[in-house]
């Protein structure tokens, strides 16, 4: 139980368990998903996203990261051409890219390579949320809006008025613009009030746990049955096809040793949770991201001890 791999992924799949139990029993009803999944995106992870970057900016370093999002946005790109500009299609392709960097990835890093690999992770870590989220944000956006002309409920709003409105909302957002204002505040120089931290601690401690469990609860109303095809072939594209991309790219531009070997790892990834929100937030997938989140981290149980070991051949 103490390999890293186990002791990373088992509390992630108790959580799930429990949530899906909590589900099964009605301790949860679906009503209050809703109210549960709005107070994690909009409270919970504001909290974890600004204080992370207002604490840790100072020491990140980001050469590796930059060919990280390179092939993550190639796959990104990819999938949404396979599945087409929609809403639907910006939340799966999300989910064939999104990594949970925090409350696997850390501990796996940490346990398996040691707190030299820390400090690229939490690069990536730092930069992970803000770029693909707001990525993904702007294309939701812009498909919403596509979608909403095509019903005829935009009011002929002009393609720049539209494009313009939907970078605002992706930075007027509760995921970028946590991550934005806690950068700013890394460049004062100041540290937190303790008054204030510990609040903050205490919110973004609550973030993964309860995110996961309402994976469980949703699970429990859709079970993986019906949606395991499609939850199979997006944790192909996340588990392995991520970081096969992300290993033909660290060659490519002469990644090497270590720091190749971080970035690889955290490409296999199982999805993290806020793909979930997503679909939660947009109302799209609902269904098939709750399946995915679960059998992405099951299948990691497997795929991520076979990236670690090719990684060490690289």
């Amino acid at each position: 139980m103490n390999h890293p791999i186990v002791a990373s992924l088992v509390p992630v799949v108790l959580l799930i368990a429990i949530g899906f139990l909590a589900g099964k029993r009605a301790w949860i009803g679906a009503g209050a998903v809703r109210d549960l999944s709005n107070m994690v995106f909009l409270l919970l992870a504001p909290a974890l996203l600004f204080r992370t970057m207002a604490a840790q900016a100072h020491a990140l370093q980001f050469g590796p990261v930059v060919v990280y999002f390179g092939a993550a946005v190639v796959l990104y790109a990819g999938m949404l051409a396979v599945l087409g500009f929609n809403t639907r299609g910006a939340v799966l392709a999300l989910a064939g890219t999104f990594s949970n960097t925090v409350m696997i990835g850390t501990p796996l890093v940490s346990l398996a390579y040691g707190d030299a690999a820390l400090v690229t992770h939490f690069a990536l870590v730092a930069l992970h949320a803000l770029v693909l989220l707001t990525m993904a944000t702007i294309v939701l956006e812009l498909a919403s809006a596509r979608e909403a002309l095509a019903r005829g409920e935009t009011g002929g709003r002009h393609m720049a008025a539209t494009v313009g409105l939907a970078v605002k909302n992706a930075v007027i957002h509760p995921v970028p613009l946590p991550i934005l204002c806690g950068l700013a505040f890394a460049q004062t120089g100041l540290a937190l009030p303790a008054v204030v931290d510990k609040p903050l601690q205490l919110l973004g401690q609550a973030f993964a746990p309860l995110a996961l469990v309402l994976v469980g609860v949703t699970l429990a109303a859709n079970p993986v049955g019906q949606q395991l095809k499609g939850a199979l072939g997006l944790t192909l594209a996340k588990n392995l096809i991520h970081p096969a991309l992300m290993a033909m790219a660290g060659w490519a531009f002469g990644l090497q040793g270590l720091a190749l070997v971080v970035m690889v790892v955290a490409a296999s990834l199982p999805i993290g949770a806020n793909v979930f929100l997503f679909s939660q937030r947009y109302r799209v997938a609902e269904e098939l991201v709750t399946a995915t989140v679960a059998v992405s981290t099951l299948a990691g149980l497997f795929t991520i001890p076979l990236v670690m070991w090719l990684a060490g051949h690289l």
